[in-house]
């Protein structure tokens, strides 16, 4: 049985360098790989291009990134919770690319297939197609896509083993599942880490085979970006 476990987070994300291009999991706060995050921070690393659902806020999350500048340009879906990205997006300082959605779900999962491209309705006819090729189907205009080219994808998971195989937790599924394997190199970190064999093949939703690295994280957050409670009724 391969061994994928590696040792400490250190250890998982040897060979993010300057420049590279990085897929990281979660939408808004939840399903974050905190753990990484925060060692990305640590290595200031440079110039990064990350391809993610959103950027976080401003004190979690990748906005620790920005807030260091170590990202150079975002690709992302969603970015309205973070205050300093819009600052650096409106002063020049960082590149951005806004991409439906769904669209970048499908161009994560496209890559995660081993498909080039894709066509799909999302965006015709606006920004997002410009320079795009497009082709009618059935009636209807469709812009062509490509699948997303990333050095490393960092996914966070609540249960995994040493081979790689992955559980995910609730809604902390979302971009983590169609990033494993997206990648050149797919690093996971788990709240829990057991032995091979361990889990049930059943409740597996990423098999082993498209994670490089795994580590078991420590100390989760997981923060709540907004929370909004009834008043209590008398």
């Amino acid at each position: 049985m391969i061994n994928k476990k590696v040792n400490s987070v250190q250890e998982a994300l040897q060979g993010i360098e300057n420049g590279q291009t990085i897929m990281v999991g979660g939408f808004g706060l939840c399903g974050i790989p905190e753990n990484s995050i925060a060692e990305l921070v640590k290595k200031d690393v440079k110039d990064l291009t990350c391809i993610s659902n959103n950027a976080g806020v401003d004190d979690f999350g990748l906005g620790l990134l920005l807030q260091k500048r170590q990202i150079k340009k975002m690709i992302s879906s969603y970015v309205g919770e973070n205050a300093e990205f819009e600052r650096q997006m409106l002063s020049g300082e960082l590149e951005v690319e806004l991409t439906p959605q769904g669209t970048l779900a499908e161009k994560c999962r496209a890559a995660q297939a081993g498909i080039p491209a894709f066509y799909t309705p999302a965006g015709y006819g606006t920004e997002v197609a410009e320079g795009k090729e497009a082709r009618e189907f059935n009636g209807k205009m469709h812009v062509m896509e490509e699948a997303y080219k990333a050095d490393f994808a960092i996914v966070k998971a609540w249960k995994g083993d040493t081979a790689g195989n992955l559980i995910f937790k609730g809604t902390a599924r979302n971009f983590n599942s169609c990033m494993a394997g997206a990648a050149k190199i797919t690093i996971a970190e788990v709240e829990e880490l057991v032995e091979a064999g361990t889990l049930d093949p059943n409740q597996i939703h990423i098999p082993g085979i498209f994670v490089k690295r795994i580590f078991q994280g420590e100390h989760y957050e997981k923060r709540i970006e907004q929370r909004t409670v009834r008043k209590k009724q008398s």
